[in-house]
């Protein structure tokens, strides 16, 4: 049987060559994947707070003592211009055992943080604080309150109106870069763009460490924070 014969008329060895330079040229074109920064280090953290003393004031009314106050943390964060999220972030604050999930809480700019209260008993979750001023006013487990958008930075400090010994700090940053430390302070913040910004260490408002770094792609910094 004869070949089948096309029609298709056959390139030249100097076509072959300039689509084979064109395709270099399209790769070239291409930026390639960068290889984006991290920070790693450790903070000195202070002395763990006293546990509340015994007393009625401090009883769980489900019967046995609150627990003790959370290790000492830090929040570490990247101060900078960043681009705003696509979709605003949302996250919850569990009431727990008449205390909250967590004493310090990060979030950034523009998050909306729902409240739920999984004790058997009432809660009351409010703020006087300048940067988010609210009252949620008393619910039940099967109640849902309205979530709380945090759209200013600063430093909201939470109360339950009913359980007095129940607090929680958030700090409201205007950057996605930011961690909380372990119990020995030790943190790592990844997927950061290169560019020189301000790397801060929040250990309460009235201490607060800076440092000035340069980031490179593809760069591992370590940056410690000790005691002053």
């Amino acid at each position: 049987m004869n070949a089948l014969k096309t029609n298709l008329p056959r390139r030249s060895a100097r076509q072959r060559a300039r689509l084979a330079s064109l395709g270099l040229l399209l790769l070239a074109a291409v930026p390639a994947a960068r290889a984006q920064a991290v920070i790693e280090g450790q903070v000195t953290l202070a002395a763990a707070p006293a546990a509340p003393p015994p007393g009625q004031r401090y009883q769980n009314p489900a019967g046995g003592a609150i627990p003790p106050p959370e290790p000492p943390a830090a929040i570490v964060y990247l101060a900078g211009k960043f681009p705003e999220p696509a979709t605003p972030p949302r996250v919850q604050l569990p009431q727990k055992n008449f205390r909250f999930a967590t004493e310090v809480l990060p979030v950034r700019k523009g998050t909306t943080i729902e409240f739920p209260n999984d004790d058997d008993f009432y809660h009351n979750v409010f703020s006087y604080s300048k940067p988010k001023r609210f009252d949620l006013g008393r619910y039940l487990k099967t109640e849902k309150p309205p979530g709380q958008l945090f759209d200013q930075p600063g430093v909201v400090r939470l109360y339950c109106e009913i359980h007095e010994h129940m607090r929680c700090t958030v700090l409201v940053l205007d950057t996605p870069h930011f961690t909380k430390t372990d119990v020995a302070g030790k943190f790592r913040l990844t997927q950061l763009p290169a560019g020189t910004y301000t790397l801060t260490a929040w250990l309460g408002e009235k201490i607060i460490r800076e440092q000035k770094v340069e980031l490179h792609d593809g760069q591992t910094l370590r940056v410690d924070f000790p005691a002053p």
